[in-house]
């Protein structure tokens, strides 16, 4: 089977699967909850559907490791419903930390239903997706329910401390490349890992497999962070769906600006008299580019996409299904959105 066939079979098996999780607050007393939540998840709501609802790629990436470990996708669908589960937590969070009015082409959880019930809502997310993940005990024995439990809550805290980092950096204005690193494998890199380490796992693969697996994660994760990085900067309105001034208008703390601030005076100076307006932000992108911020990011993409091929090919994904991760891989890696 093509990539493509196998997202026919598992996304609709996803979508059921997180639904079904969800369905925990679908009672008369909670039913607005409940419909807050689906509306955040892209089901319902002006604008429902696909685009709303994200690529679901964690979960595919758990489902596909589990496949490639030749063993059957189906009972992995508790542990990849649980993993998109505590992405969209992050995300409930992430838009209040940063003020984002809009998710997906729709307005954030908070901005229509306000700061508290956000929060609660990505509460709630987090609290789903640890029980969805013990509902592996329908067809899996204890230890690996515990093991993969552990694994998903260990990469949690991991996120949270990236998340940490990231919102501590946001008023420093003498950051380097070298703090980049540990918060992206935080913020994006864990949860990634998480994926591909759970599904070798209920793949029944060996340690070392499973290790390789979880390398191979790490290290898409950050070549996917860093890619979205440049689009944040540089990237095709049309094709990215949001400004492609964003990043510098917001004064993230992405790698080509660090890569700026360490290697142009000029860019710097401009930076530490934020803020940037939007008719300021062609000129700045330009003169990171002519410094070599563009060049340098994309070298890291590719030193980090040779790494997490050279795990993957260490942990020998077999049949179809194998393929189909290489594919989604490359896709992933090569996006221009």
């Amino acid at each position: 089977m093509t990539l493509d066939q196998w997202m026919n079979h598992m996304l609709p098996e996803i979508e059921r699967e997180l639904q079904v999780q969800i369905r925990r607050l679908d009672q008369p007393s909670t039913s607005r909850f409940h419909e807050t939540i689906a509306y955040h998840m892209g089901w319902t709501g002006s604008g429902a559907g696909p685009q709303a609802s994200g690529k679901r790629i964690r979960p595919l990436l758990l489902l596909l490791t589990t496949a490639a470990c030749e063993k059957d996708w189906e009972p992995a669908l508790p542990a990849a419903a649980a993993v998109e589960l505590v992405h969209n937590f992050s995300l409930v969070h992430d838009d209040v930390q940063d003020n984002s009015d809009v998710r997906r082409g729709r307005a954030t959880v908070w901005k229509n239903w306000g700061v508290p019930m956000a929060i609660n809502v990505g509460d709630a997310l987090f609290v789903i997706a640890n029980l969805a993940v013990m509902d592996l005990s329908r067809s899996l024995p204890p230890e690996l329910v515990i093991r993969s439990a552990r694994i998903l809550n260990s990469f949690c805290l991991d996120l949270t401390r990236g998340q940490f980092l990231d919102m501590s950096y946001e008023e420093r204005l003498d950051l380097s490349m070298k703090e980049y690193w540990p918060m992206i494998g935080g913020k994006t890199s864990a949860l990634l890992s998480a994926c591909t380490q759970i599904g070798a796992l209920i793949g029944s693969a060996s340690e070392l497999i499973q290790e390789a697996y979880r390398q191979f994660g790490y290290h898409l994760g950050l070549a996917f962070q860093i890619q979205d990085d440049i689009l944040g900067i540089w990237g095709n309105e049309q094709a990215t769906g949001k400004s492609a001034s964003s990043d510098l208008v917001e004064g993230k703390n992405s790698l080509p600006i660090l890569y700026g601030l360490e290697n142009s005076e000029d860019f710097r100076e401009r930076w530490r008299s934020r803020p940037i307006d939007f008719d300021q932000v062609k000129p700045l992108s330009d003169l990171l580019e002519r410094i070599g911020a563009r060049h340098f990011a994309e070298l890291q993409v590719r030193e980090q996409t040779s790494l997490a091929l050279a795990h993957l090919e260490m942990a020998t994904p077999g049949g179809e299904a194998g393929k189909a991760l290489l594919e989604l891989t490359n896709q992933l890696l090569n996006r221009r959105s």
